[in-house]
C-alpha cells in the first residue's frame, strides 16, 4: 500500500479524527485491532459547489507511529562574524533577515522603533482604551511589526521570490502551530504571533545578534555613495558593512529623512477604502450554503470589481479579510484615523470584517505634487487626517484624543445619509455615524458604491454590511527602489530596501522571504 494518498470528504469526515480513522480503516480493510497511524499533509476546503467538499492528502503507517518532522536544519549557533549588518525595523522582513544572517555569518544588529511584544500591550491596550496613540508603539510599530498584532495569515502568491515551506518551518520552530504546514490558507492568530515573535527573537540574541528596542534610525551615514551605518535617536551613530531597510509602510519619517538626504525614492500607487464589518454568520451561510457551518473553520471571502470614475478605471477590491475577527485602530499619530482587522488563532469572534478598497494612482494625488516624491504619502496622511478632524468636529473639543471611527451602513451610504442606528461593532474604541460621502473623497467614494453594488450580486445582501474607516495602510504610497538583480539601491551602495515599506512584498510570508533574499544579495557581494 502507498504511504501517501488523495481524498474528497465531506466536512464531518474530514474534520473529525475518529470519523476520518474509521473511514480510512474501512477503505483500506484494516481491523480495529490492527495498528494505524496518519497524518495530514495537505488540507483545503472546497466550497465552490452547494455542497462544500474538503481536499485532503494523507500519510499512513501499518507499521509504527510517525517520528517528529524533521524540517530543515537551520543553524543559528554563535559564529566568528566575518561583516555586520545594520537591520532597520523587526517586523518580517527584519527578523528573517536577522535569521539568515546568523545562518551565513553575518552579525544581524536590529533597530526596532518601537517596544518588545510584552510592553508594547500596555500602548496598545491605551489606545482601545483611552485613545492615546504612541507614535512609537502601536499596532503598527513594535515587535513583530504590523504583523504581529494581526490575523497572521501566511498565504503568499509570491512563491517564486523564495521557499515558503522554510518560512513555515522555522514559524513551526519557533512555537506556531503546525498545522499552518498542512492547510491550504495558513494563519497564526494574533494571540499566538507574540510568543512567535518573542522566540525568534531569543533565537537572533542567543546566536550573538544584536535587537535593540526604542532605537529609532534618525540618520544615514553616507561617503561617496555609499552608506556605512545609520545614526540612532538623534543621539549616536551605529557603523556596519551595509543596511537593510525594513521599516513597514508607516514608517512615514524614514521616508522623509530619505528625502532630505537625496536618496533616491518614488511615489508608488496603493490603495485606501474602509473596513466592512458583517456578521460571521452572514459570511459562513453565503460561504457554505448552509445555516450552520459545523466542524467548517469561520468562513472568507475575495472580492474585485471594476469600476470607472471621471472615465478612469477604478479597481475595488476586499483585502485583508479577517473571518470570526475585530477591526482595530491603526493609527501611528494622534490627529489621524486608521483602522485595520485582525483575527485570534480560533478566528471565534461572531464578527467578520474585510478592507474593502479603491486602487489610488497618480491622477489622486496630483494636487500634492510639490511633495515630489512624498506625493502619494502626502495624499494618504490628508485623507487620515480630514477623517480626523470632522469626527472631532462632531463629537465637541471637550475629548482630548479620539480614536472613534465614522461608520455607516452601507445601504444608507448609497443615499448619502447617516446611518441613525448602527450595527453592532467588535471596535473597541467606539462608533460614531457619519456620511461616507463626507468623509472620503469623491475618488474613493464613488468607486467603492459601484463595488459594493457589485459585491452584492455576487455575495447576495452583502451590502447590509457596515463601513468602518480609514482603511489607508494596504501597502506603501513610497517606493525605496532597488535593483532587480543585486536588490541594491541603485544609487547608495550597501543599502537594501526590503519588504512591505519598500513596496517589494505584502504579508508575511512575502516580506520574510524578502528579508532573506537581501541578506544572501548582500552576502554575494560583500561577503
Amino acid at each position: 500500500m502507498e504511504n501517501i494518498h488523495a481524498f474528497v470528504l465531506p466536512p464531518n469526515i474530514a474534520l473529525d479524527e475518529q470519523l476520518l480513522e474509521q473511514f480510512l480503516r474501512d477503505n483500506f480493510k484494516i481491523s480495529a485491532d490492527k495498528n494505524f497511524y496518519f497524518r495530514k499533509l495537505k488540507q483545503s476546503i472546497d466550497a465552490r459547489k452547494r455542497e462544500v467538499k474538503i481536499n485532503l492528502e494523507i500519510e499512513i503507517s501499518l507499521d509504527s507511529p510517525f517520528q517528529n518532522t524533521d524540517f530543515g536544519k537551520y543553524d543559528y549557533l554563535k559564529k566568528q562574524f566575518s561583516k555586520t549588518l545594520i537591520i532597520v525595523g523587526s517586523g518580517p522582513a527584519g527578523l528573517f533577515a536577522a535569521l539568515r544572517c546568523l545562518e551565513l555569518g553575518i552579525k544581524p544588529i536590529v533597530l526596532e522603533r518601537g517596544k518588545d511584544v510584552r510592553a508594547r500591550r500596555r500602548d496598545i491596550a491605551a489606545i482601545n482604551k483611552e485613545h492615546i496613540v504612541n507614535s512609537d508603539s502601536n499596532y503598527c510599530f513594535g515587535e513583530g511589526g504590523a504583523g504581529t498584532y494581526s490575523d497572521g495569515k501566511l498565504y503568499t502568491r509570491s512563491k517564486k521570490r523564495g521557499d515558503v515551506r522554510r518560512i513555515l518551518e522555522i514559524l513551526v520552530n519557533h512555537e506556531a502551530t503546525e498545522q499552518i504546514l498542512v492547510d491550504a490558507h495558513p494563519h497564526i492568530g494574533t494571540n499566538k504571533l507574540p510568543v512567535v515573535v518573542a522566540n525568534i527573537r531569543q533565537t537572533i540574541l542567543d546566536g550573538g545578534g544584536e535587537i535593540h528596542f526604542e532605537t529609532r534610525m534618525t540618520d544615514v551615514l553616507l561617503k561617496n555613495n555609499e552608506i556605512f551605518g545609520v545614526g540612532i535617536n538623534n543621539q549616536s551613530e551605529i557603523l556596519a558593512d551595509g543596511v537593510i531597510l525594513a521599516t513597514g509602510h508607516s514608517a512615514r519619517d524614514v521616508f522623509q529623512l530619505l528625502f532630505e538626504r537625496k536618496v533616491l525614492i518614488q511615489a508608488k500607487p496603493f490603495a485606501m477604502g474602509v473596513r466592512v464589518e458583517h456578521s460571521q454568520l452572514f459570511v459562513d451561510q453565503c460561504q457554505y450554503h448552509a445555516d450552520d457551518r459545523g466542524l467548517l473553520p469561520a468562513a472568507s471571502y475575495s472580492l474585485v470589481a471594476q469600476t470607472y470614475y471621471n472615465q478612469i478605471q477604478r479597481g475595488v477590491f476586499s483585502f485583508c479579510m479577517c473571518p470570526g475577527g475585530f477591526i482595530v485602530p491603526s493609527s501611528t499619530e494622534q490627529h489621524e484615523l486608521v483602522v485595520n482587522g485582525m483575527s485570534p488563532s480560533r478566528r471565534d469572534s461572531v464578527f467578520a470584517n474585510s478592507g474593502v478598497v479603491v486602487a489610488i494612482n497618480e491622477h489622486d494625488w496630483k494636487e500634492f505634487e510639490s511633495f515630489g516624491p512624498l506625493a502619494a504619502l502626502e495624499y494618504q496622511k490628508s485623507v487620515e487626517q480630514n477623517a480626523y478632524k470632522k469626527v472631532r468636529e462632531a463629537i465637541g473639543k471637550n475629548q482630548e484624543f479620539v480614536q472613534t471611527m465614522p461608520a455607516q451602513k452601507i445601504k444608507d451610504f448609497y443615499k448619502s445619509k447617516k446611518s441613525y442606528q448602527l450595527n453592532e461593532t467588535s471596535y473597541q474604541p467606539g462608533l460614531l455615524a457619519m456620511d461616507f460621502n463626507d468623509v472620503l473623497p469623491k475618488s474613493i467614494a464613488e468607486p467603492l458604491k459601484d463595488g459594493f453594488r457589485q459585491f452584492s450580486q455576487k455575495m447576495r445582501n452583502y451590502d447590509e454590511g457596515q463601513m468602518i474607516g480609514i482603511e489607508s495602510r494596504t501597502s506603501s504610497p513610497v517606493r525605496v527602489p532597488r535593483d532587480k538583480e543585486t536588490l541594491e539601491h541603485p544609487e547608495i551602495e550597501r543599502l537594501f530596501p526590503c519588504g512591505e515599506g519598500a513596496g517589494y512584498a505584502g504579508g508575511i510570508v512575502s516580506a520574510a522571504m524578502d528579508g532573506e533574499r537581501c541578506v544572501e544579495a548582500f552576502a554575494e557581494k560583500y561577503l
